[in-house]
C-alpha cells in the first residue's frame, strides 16, 4: 500500500477553512486506499498561528495527524508589510526576495516540518500540498517536487501574481484543480499546460437525519438566509452586513440572517443577524437545509465547499458575482444566482424569496448538479487514479 502525506498549514476537526475542511475531507477518504498521514502545524488560529496542540502526533478518523510546532507567532507587521508590497507590486512589478520575506512574515514558520519533509522525503511515495499561499507549501514541495502533487486553491488575486511563483508553479509533478475556472487561471499564468493534471472536486457528506424544523425551533427562526464559514473581510463579511441591513431598511420582512463559523472581524449589533459561531457538522447541515438560501459574498473562491453542501442539500445559493468559481456554480447548475452590486443583490434576495415555484426548480438544478459532478465514489476514483499516474 502506497503512503502518502498530505501538507497543510492546519488540521483538525475544530478548524474552521476552506482548504483546511477539504484535506481532512479527502485524507478520510483517501485512507482506505492508502497509507495516509498529514504534516501540519500545532496551530489553531490562522491569524496569530500560536500553538495550540500539544500532542505531536494523533489519529483522527484513522489519519495519522503529525504536528509540529511554529517557530514563532505571525509577524505583527505582517498587515502593514503586506500593504505596502502590494503597492510595490502595482508600481515596480514583483521582486522575489521581498516575497521570500512576506512568506516568512506570513507564517506559519515551522522549521521542524520542513526539516522532516527533507529527511524523510523517500519514507512517502508522495506529498500533497494543498494550498499554494503558505510556508509550508511554499518550503515544503521544492524538497520533494519529483513527487509532490500541488492542489493549489488558487483564484484570482494579488498573491497569485508573486515573481516567485513564476518559477514554483512548474516545480510539481502533478496538479489537481478544484473548478475548471481555476485551472485555465494557472495555466494562462504559468503556461505550465505540459505538467500532468486534473480537475475535480470534493465529494459532500450530508448527515442521514436533518432536522431543518428542529433548527429553526431552536433559534426562533422562521424566513432566514445562511452564511457559513469564516466570518473575516477576506470573506467579504462586511459588504454582506451592509448590504443586507440597507435591504432590510428598504424592504420590511422578517428575514433574518444566520451566520456559522468563527468570527475575526467586527459582527454587526443587529436584531436580524444571528451569530452562531462555530457549530457542529449536524447543526451546520440542519441550519443550511431550513435556510431559504445561502449567501456567501466573498470575491476569491477556488472551490467553496459550503456552496456544495447547500445545493446538496437542495438549497439554492446567492454569490459575488465578481468571483469567477461561484458565478460558474450558477450557470453549471441553474441552481443560483448572483450579483456585482447591492441593486443586483437586493434584486436577486426579492427574486428567490417571491418566486417559491422557480426557487424549486433550482432546487432540483441544485441536486442534479451535485449528483453529476461531486458524488464521492467518482471523486476518490479519479484522485487515486491520478496518483498511480503520477508515480
Amino acid at each position: 500500500m502506497k503512503r502518502i502525506a498530505f501538507i497543510n498549514q492546519r488540521y483538525g476537526l475544530e478548524v474552521n477553512g476552506g482548504s483546511e475542511y477539504y484535506t481532512r475531507l479527502m485524507a478520510e477518504r483517501l485512507a482506505g486506499r492508502y497509507e495516509v498521514e498529514v504534516l501540519t502545524t500545532k496551530a489553531l488560529d490562522y491569524v496569530k498561528w500560536e500553538n495550540h496542540y500539544e500532542q505531536d502526533t494523533e489519529i483522527i478518523n484513522n489519519v495519522l495527524v503529525r504536528r509540529f510546532k511554529t517557530d514563532r507567532n505571525r509577524a505583527e507587521d505582517f498587515n502593514k508589510y503586506n500593504e505596502k508590497y502590494l503597492t510595490f507590486i502595482r508600481e515596480n512589478g514583483g521582486d522575489i526576495a521581498k516575497e521570500e520575506k512576506w512568506f516568512e512574515k506570513q507564517g506559519p514558520v515551522s522549521s521542524e516540518c520542513i526539516e522532516f519533509i527533507r529527511s524523510n522525503a523517500d519514507k512517502y511515495d508522495i506529498f500533497i500540498f494543498v494550498t499554494y499561499l503558505y510556508y509550508l507549501t511554499v518550503k515544503g514541495l521544492p524538497e520533494v517536487s519529483e513527487k509532490a502533487v500541488l492542489i493549489p486553491t488558487a483564484h484570482e488575486e494579488p498573491y497569485i501574481h508573486f515573481k516567485f511563483y513564476e518559477d514554483f508553479f512548474k516545480k510539481p509533478a502533478g496538479f489537481i484543480f478544484l473548478t475548471d475556472e481555476e485551472k485555465e487561471l494557472v495555466h494562462s499564468l504559468f503556461k505550465n499546460e505540459d505538467i500532468p493534471y486534473d480537475v475535480m472536486g470534493t465529494g459532500v457528506d450530508v448527515p442521514e437525519n436533518i432536522d431543518a424544523e428542529g433548527f429553526r425551533k431552536k433559534h426562533n427562526l422562521t424566513d432566514y438566509i445562511i452564511y457559513v464559514g469564516r466570518i473575516d473581510e477576506g470573506k467579504n463579511c462586511p459588504q454582506l452586513f451592509q448590504y443586507f441591513r440597507e435591504y432590510k431598511k428598504r424592504n420590511k420582512n422578517t428575514l433574518k440572517l444566520v451566520l456559522m463559523g468563527k468570527p475575526v472581524c467586527d459582527i454587526p449589533d443587529d436584531k436580524d443577524i444571528l451569530n452562531l459561531g462555530f457549530v457542529s457538522e449536524q447543526e451546520k447541515f440542519d441550519g443550511i437545509a431550513g435556510a431559504r438560501m445561502l449567501v456567501l459574498p466573498s470575491k476569491f473562491e477556488s472551490l467553496s465547499i459550503s456552496v456544495l453542501e447547500a445545493m446538496s442539500l437542495g438549497v439554492p445559493v446567492l454569490v459575488n458575482g465578481a468571483c469567477e468559481v461561484l458565478k460558474g456554480h450558477c450557470l453549471k447548475s441553474d441552481g443560483g444566482l448572483y450579483y456585482n452590486n447591492y441593486f443586483e443583490f437586493e434584486g436577486c434576495l426579492e427574486y428567490m424569496l417571491k418566486n417559491r415555484e422557480n426557487m424549486e426548480i433550482m432546487s432540483r438544478n441544485s441536486e442534479l448538479y451535485i449528483d453529476k459532478y461531486y458524488r464521492w465514489d467518482v471523486i476518490t476514483d479519479r484522485f487515486s487514479e491520478f496518483l498511480e499516474k503520477i508515480r
